[in-house]
């Protein structure tokens, strides 16, 4: 009778054993999934800042084209009489903890673009947009700048 309890035992703690391992791939194909998935609405929220930005660029006021001295500017541009928004909200950096963005600018110290502040290394490293080719084989989120240049006359 001893030798089955002794039996059961290590039956269970084989079972333990493999069940942990079950969980830690599973923590790892989570994981994984979340950052694709943090990739993927850095994507879009980059673009989204890019677009507002033409946008204000391209709304200019008496024919004078310029970007926003900061981001708000997108959400509540005051050049018109009716306020015009440019984005629907001002989007955090999904790879950061606080959401700040790394704001890139102009010689003349208006934004043209932002990036993350992230310096983790992305997952996806191919097939991007054709407007962010120059993502491929980046080794840091912080390196997709995403920028908006004015078209020369």
């Amino acid at each position: 009778m001893t030798g089955n309890r002794g039996f059961t035992y290590i039956f269970v703690i084989i079972i333990m054993v493999f069940i942990g391992i079950g969980l830690a791939s599973a923590g790892k194909v989570w994981k994984t999934a979340v950052q694709r998935e943090k990739e993927e609405e850095l994507l879009f929220r980059g673009d989204q800042i890019v677009k507002g930005l033409e946008s204000y660029y391209s709304s200019g006021h008496g024919g004078v084209n310029f970007l926003p001295r900061k981001l708000e500017d997108l959400i509540k541009d005051n050049r018109f009489l009716n306020i015009k928004r440019h984005i629907r909200k001002i989007y955090k950096d999904p790879m950061t903890e606080d959401g700040e963005w790394d704001i890139i600018r102009d010689e003349s110290g208006r934004i043209k673009g932002v990036r993350s502040k992230s310096d983790k290394e992305p997952l996806k490293k191919k097939g991007f947009p054709y407007q962010y080719r120059h993502f491929e084989n980046k080794n840091r989120y912080s390196e997709w700048e995403f920028v908006f240049t004015p078209k020369k006359n």
